[in-house]
């Protein structure tokens, strides 16, 4: 056993950098590589391609990079983990197992199954989905490994499990060594969106030469704790900052519960240990709850859009006429749903056509494919010649598209299978864990006393901090941090609910919750129902939040000079 464990990813969603494999294998020592190839707007592709072949419903992409490098892994001895199975692991590690009898590679592959609950949907009582996936965990994984095996793939697993398997199966953790296994879900989860731990879509980017930033590694250690680094030579940077806004990515509040453990974000420590180098330790866990999360996507109905470009001058008012002329045309049938958005990027006096223009979006649903489709892009376009000066439009008639659905919902851990097919076919049955825990709120730290400062100075909140912010199905969160002590006395007194509510307007009528984690010195906010019914439904300009924490940096308030 050594004392360091390299875990290194090269997938942080499906579409992510084909070469990033072949970087990672060639750039420096590894002893597993893995990938995160599923979101929630995944599984419903996915899906649709599983309607379309049976034998589909996993992530080709992940077979055509084993294609150019599994023999590449195979002589640097690099174990292969990663959830590229989604709807169909078996049909996947089938695959795999013909590529390399066609490379001529004596390669063990392995999978994890269980996770699809679509055929017992009804049972469960989760209605009748076209995907539904329990979150497994990390022991399916170290099952494989322990086996032999030189690539697992998997269905629905969580994110950090792909870390955690491995990090269990090296170290030989028990499955109560919660502390451990906290650790490496921390250290999961800020590789496993790729190279969002390495300086990219980082709040302060301009600090740094940020190029085409390298992937990450997590060193792990016997006790769980980490360090975060990339191969050397790489672009990007790794630092307290890029961990923190990995951290506070997609998560709630100081507990970050699992299949396997619930981990304590409350209690970790983040130290920087050299150039592009930071160790996370001090991470506590705790039982995981006793039942598992799972994704539900169904078909909506169907969705189309149009946007109008109105340039010049009476913006409002060409607004207003189109508006009140495409609602007539449809009064007949109108969609179930219209939703209107004037985005006012015009500006006066331009020199530009494009910078005198603002656009007027239109996006409809309903479940007749008819309703949303030509009936209403062609009622749009019929009124080019009607209608308001300068008219016309960004994209031609065009049909509607299906839309998607997602909701969550919890099972009892033991009604979900969670099987590991070993590299000869035996199949091995995982039970839940045996110690669990319902899920609850920490109590809320003390505040720190507020900051006794002097001057201020309206500028953008973010001169001074920064933000992550993303989906959780139909809900947002969006982590804010600063970088000095002093900086938080005055955020966490500053930036409260009522206020955030007031720099976003959107979020005005929406349930928000705030959560504090004074040993990161961030806040983290999730906003109940801005997404509407989840990505896939597109119900909103920016329908993953992804942009949300940048809105936040943007918005101008007082701000301490002392701080500036």
């Amino acid at each position: 056993m050594t004392q360091r464990y390299r875990i290194g990813n090269a997938s942080g969603f499906y579409g992510d950098r084909f070469s990033a494999v072949r970087e990672m294998l060639t750039g420096g020592p590894l002893d597993v590589l893995t990938g995160d190839y599923l979101a929630e707007l995944t599984m419903l592709i996915l899906g649709r391609d599983r309607m379309k072949d049976a034998t589909r419903g996993y992530a080709k992409t992940f077979l055509r990079q084993l294609e150019e490098n599994l023999g590449l892994a195979r002589d640097n001895g690099v174990k292969i983990v990663a959830n590229a199975g989604g709807l169909n692991p078996a049909g996947l590690a089938g695959a795999l197992r013909e590529l390399a009898e066609k490379l001529g590679l004596d390669v063990k592959v392995a999978h994890v199954e269980g996770d699809d609950l679509v055929a017992r949907a009804d049972e469960l009582g989760l209605g009748k989905p076209l995907t539904a996936n329990a979150y497994l965990g990390a022991w399916g994984i170290a099952e494989c490994l322990n086996a032999g095996a030189d690539v697992v793939v998997t269905g629905r697993v969580t994110d950090a499990s792909v870390v955690v398997g491995p990090a269990a199966a090296h170290f030989g953790w028990a499955r109560d060594d919660f502390d451990a296994l906290a650790g490496a879900v921390a250290a999961g989860h800020v590789i496993e969106c790729g190279a969002q731990a390495t300086g990219g879509n980082y709040a302060f980017f301009t600090e740094h030469s940020l190029g085409v930033p390298g992937f990450p590694i997590a060193e792990l250690e016997a006790d769980g704790s980490s360090v975060i680094t990339k191969h050397p030579g790489t672009g990007g940077v790794v630092n307290t900052g890029t961990v923190t806004a990995q951290l506070l990515y997609e998560i709630t509040g100081a507990r970050y519960a699992g299949p396997d453990v619930t981990t304590r974000f409350d209690t970790l420590s983040l130290t920087e240990d050299g150039p592009d180098r930071v160790r996370i330790s001090g991470v506590r866990g705790e039982a995981p709850p006793p039942t598992l999360k799972v994704a539900l996507n169904t078909l909506g109905g169907f969705r189309n859009e149009t946007t109008f470009v109105l340039t010049g001058l009476d913006i409002e008012a060409k607004a207003a006429l189109v508006r009140e002329q495409l609602e007539a045309s449809m009064k007949d049938r109108p969609p179930a749903d219209v939703r209107w958005t004037l985005a006012r990027t015009d500006h006066r006096d331009a020199d530009t056509e494009q910078t005198a223009s603002a656009l007027l979006h239109v996006a409809v649903k309903d479940a007749d494919p008819k309703v949303a489709g030509r009936a209403f892009t062609g009622a749009a376009v019929e009124l080019a010649l009607a209608s308001y000066p300068g008219f016309h439009v960004t994209t031609p008639p065009s049909d509607a598209s299906p839309y998607g659905v997602y909701t969550a919902a919890h099972v009892d851990a033991g009604r979900v299978p969670h099987v590991a097919v070993l590299p000869d076919g035996m199949r091995v049955e995982i039970a839940p864990s045996t110690s669990t825990l319902d899920l609850s709120e920490v109590d809320e730290p003390a505040l720190p006393e507020p900051l006794d400062h002097g001057p201020v100075r309206r500028v953008a909140l973010g001169r001074l901090a920064g933000a992550r912010s993303g989906d959780k199905g139909g809900n947002a969160n969006v982590g804010v941090w600063v970088r000095s002590e002093a900086a938080w006395r005055w955020l966490v007194h500053r930036l409260t609910v009522a206020e955030l509510k007031r720099l976003l307007p959107e979020t005005a009528g929406l349930p928000v919750t705030r959560y504090l984690l004074p040993n990161l010195w961030a806040v983290n906010f999730v906003v109940e129902g801005i997404l509407g019914e989840g990505v896939a439904s597109q119900a909103r300009f920016d329908p993953q939040a992804k942009a949300l924490g940048e809105w936040l940096r943007s918005r101008e308030l007082d701000v301490p000079e002392a701080l500036l």
